[in-house]
C-alpha cells in the first residue's frame, strides 16, 4: 500500500481534527441533527478529490461510499463485510473465491456484480509498467505483481490466484468501482485530471451527493445499500484546521462526532450530553532521518551512518513524550509494530534502548562526532557543524502530533550538542518534501511524521521497504527487503511473525526512523440526536461503520 501516511495510510481522517471557513459556519449546514436526521461529523482529513486512484487523502469519506473486497473491517467484525459475503482459499493457498452479495446493487441502481471487482483488479493489473501506472493513490498496483490472475466466473463469483502463497487478496483495501463508470477513462485521467465528481456511485451505505474542497464533503443514503437504506437522513463532514472548532461543535450540539485533542477529551468527558472513548489504533509517530546518499540527501553524511542514529536514540525519552505531550493517551514508542497488532508486537526488551543523555553522547563521542573546539556544537566527520534541519507536521488522515513532541525532541538533541532549525509546515507542503527523491521530495534532515496503515505484516514493515512510498527515511537494506519479500508469500502465521520480528530487529537496530509513540483514538459523540454508536470506537477507523446503523432518536 502506497501512502505517505500512512491510514487509514489507512483511520482516522475523521477524528483528527482552526477555524472553518464563515461560509460554513454560517450555512444551514450546522442546523440541529435531532430536528433533520442529518448526522454532522467535524474532521481535519483534507480530502482533495474523489478519485481513489489519484489521492491517499480522501479515505474518508470514500470508504462510506466504495467497498473494499472484503478489508480490515471484514476479518475483525462479521456484521462489516464488504463487496465479497464470503472467501475461502483453496489447499494451495494460491486460488481465492470470493462470493459477491446475491442481488446487489450500485447506489444509481446498477446490478453491482463479481464482475465490477474483476474490472477494480484488472483495470489497475493492466497499467503494470507503463507510463501512466496506478500506482500514487488508494487504488493502488503496489501489492500486484503477486496476482497472476483475476477472473470473474460468474455475477456472484470472483476468483483471485496469485503466483505464490499471499493473504493479499484479502488484506489489501482496494475500492470496488463500478465498471460503468471507469471503463473510459484513460491510466493517464485516471490518475491525474479525472474528480470522480460528485454524485459518487457506489456500494456502501453513504454515497458522496457533494463535495467543496477545504468545507465539507455531504453524503446522502445509499437507497439500494445491500442491509437496506440507512435510517439517517445523510451525513456532512465538516473540514476544519484544526480541533478547537470540533470540540466547540461538540458541546453546542452542532456537531454529533469528532475526534479531540487530550485536553478536549478530559473537558468533555464531564458533559451530560457527550460520551467520550479511547482505543488503539495503528497510527506510528516517528522521528525519521532523511538517509539518501545523492539525491535529496540532508545536510550531512552523519544522518546515513547508522551508529550516529542509533546515539540519538538514546536522547529521546518516549515516556516523556507520552505524558508531557499526549498526557498518558498513547503508548510508548518502541519497534516498527505498534500494540494493536498483537500478533506482531514485541517490546524488543532485549535490545531496547533507555533513555540516557549521557549516554548518547558517549556514543556520539565513539562514533567520531565530537565537540572539538569545546563551542558546545558537535561537529561530522567533515568537520562541519552540526545544524539540521527538522520538519515536522500532520499529513492528512491521522492524528494531529502535539507541537510538545517537536520542542522536547529539539531540546534534547540541543543538550548533546546537535542544534536543529524546526520548519513547521502543513498538511500538503509537508508531504511534498518527503516525496521520494526522484519525485522532488527530500532536502531535509529530519522528519517528525506518523503513518496509518494496518495491521497486515506488509503493512506493518512497508515503512522501511524502498518499494513503498511511505518509507519516508529513503532507507535501504538488502536484508530488510529480502524478509519484506518472503513475507509477501508467506501466509502462515508462526513464519510471518519470525520475519517481522526479524525485520523489526534490524530496522530498530539500525535505526532510520525512532518510534515516539502509539497515539489513542480520542474521540466524543453527543448522545441527544442518534443511537447506535459503537462501544469501543463510536466510529470505525476501517469501513462505514457505524453509519449503516445508526438511527435518529426521535425518528
Amino acid at each position: 500500500m502506497n501512502s505517505y501516511f500512512n491510514r487509514r495510510t489507512l483511520a482516522k481522517a475523521l477524528l483528527v481534527g482552526a477555524a472553518a471557513s464563515p461560509f460554513v459556519l454560517r450555512s444551514k449546514a450546522f442546523a440541529s441533527s435531532c430536528d433533520d436526521h442529518i448526522v454532522r461529523i467535524g474532521s481535519t482529513s483534507a480530502p482533495d478529490t474523489m478519485n481513489p486512484f489519484a489521492t491517499w487523502s480522501s479515505a474518508f469519506p470514500l470508504f462510506y461510499t466504495y467497498d473494499c473486497l472484503v478489508g480490515v473491517d471484514a476479518q475483525r467484525h462479521d456484521d462489516r463485510k464488504g463487496f465479497a459475503q464470503t472467501w475461502s482459499v483453496a489447499d494451495d493457498s494460491l486460488a481465492w473465491t470470493f462470493k459477491i452479495w446475491p442481488g446487489m446493487k450500485w447506489s444509481d441502481g446498477q446490478p453491482a456484480t463479481a464482475r465490477d471487482a474483476a474490472f477494480t483488479f484488472n483495470y489497475l493489473l493492466g497499467s503494470i509498467g507503463k507510463p501512466d501506472e496506478l500506482n500514487i493513490g488508494q487504488n493502488s498496483t503496489n501489492g500486484m505483481e503477486q496476482i497472476a490472475s483475476v477472473t470473474a466466473t460468474d455475477d456472484e463469483t470472483l476468483q483471485i490466484v496469485s503466483k505464490a502463497p499471499t493473504r493479499w487478496p484479502v488484506d489489501n483495501y482496494l475500492l470496488m468501482v463500478p465498471e460503468h463508470i471507469w471503463k473510459d477513462i484513460s491510466y493517464a485521467d485516471a490518475r491525474s485530471t479525472f474528480r470522480n465528481d460528485p454524485p459518487l456511485v457506489g456500494t456502501g451505505p453513504m454515497i458522496v451527493a457533494e463535495f467543496q474542497q477545504g468545507q465539507f464533503v455531504r453524503l446522502a443514503p445509499n437507497p439500494y445499500f445491500r442491509t437496506g437504506k440507512p435510517t439517517t437522513a445523510g451525513m456532512i463532514v465538516h473540514q476544519f484546521s484544526t480541533q478547537d472548532p470540533i470540540a466547540q461543535g461538540l458541546k453546542s450540539g452542532s456537531l454529533d462526532y469528532g475526534g479531540v485533542t487530550a485536553a478536549q477529551w478530559a473537558d468533555l468527558s464531564k458533559n451530560p450530553n457527550v460520551v467520550v472513548g479511547e482505543a488503539r489504533n495503528e497510527q506510528r509517530d516517528y522521528l525519521a532521518f532523511n538517509t539518501a546518499s545523492a539525491e535529496g540527501a540532508g545536510s550531512t553524511k552523519a544522518l546515513q551512518d547508522p551508529a550516529f542514529r542509533d546515539a540519538i536514540g538514546y536522547a529521546i525519552d518516549q515516556k516523556t513524550i507520552v505524558d508531557r505531550a499526549y498526557r498518558g493517551h498513547a503508548d510508548p514508542g518502541v519497534g516498527i509494530a505498534m500494540p494493536v497488532a498483537a500478533d506482531y508486537y514485541s517490546d524488543l526488551g532485549d535490545i531496547r534502548r533507555h533513555f540516557d543523555l549521557a549516554e548518547a553522547a558517549r556514543r556520539l563521542d565513539e562514533a567520531g562526532y565530537r565537540d572539538t573546539n569545546a563551542d558546545g556544537v558537535r561537529e561530522d566527520k567533515e568537520g562541519n557543524s552540526f545544524q539540521l534541519e527538522l520538519i515536522a507536521g500532520n499529513l492528512s488522515g491521522v492524528y494531529e502530533i502535539p507541537i510538545a513532541v517537536t520542542q522536547l525532541i529539539a531540546g534534547w538533541l540541543s543538550q548533546i550538542g546537535i542544534p536543529v532549525s524546526v520548519t513547521q509546515l502543513d498538511s500538503g507542503a509537508l508531504g511534498a518534501r518527503i516525496k521520494p527523491p526522484a519525485d522532488g521530495g527530500g532536502g531535509w534532515d529530519l522528519l517528525i511524521a506518523s503513518t496509518w496503515l494496518s495491521t497486515s505484516p506488509h503493512d506493518l514493515l512497508s515503512l522501511g521497504s524502498r518499494k513503498a512510498l511511505n518509507n519516508t527515511s529513503y532507507w535501504t537494506n538488502e536484508k530488510f527487503e529480502k524478509y519484506f519479500s518472503e513475507l509477501d508469500s508467506t501466509v502462515d502465521v508462526k513464519k510471518s511473525q519470525l520475519l517481522v520480528d526479524q525485520a523489526a530487529r534490524l530496522i530498530y537496530t539500525d535505526s532510520p526512523y525512532i518510534m515516539l509513540s502509539y497515539p489513542l483514538t480520542l474521540e466524543a459523540h453527543r448522545k441527544d440526536c442518534f443511537e447506535g454508536w459503537g462501544t469501543d470506537d463510536a466510529v470505525s477507523q476501517w469501513g462505514y461503520f457505524p453509519f449503516d446503523r445508526l438511527k435518529p432518536r426521535n425518528g
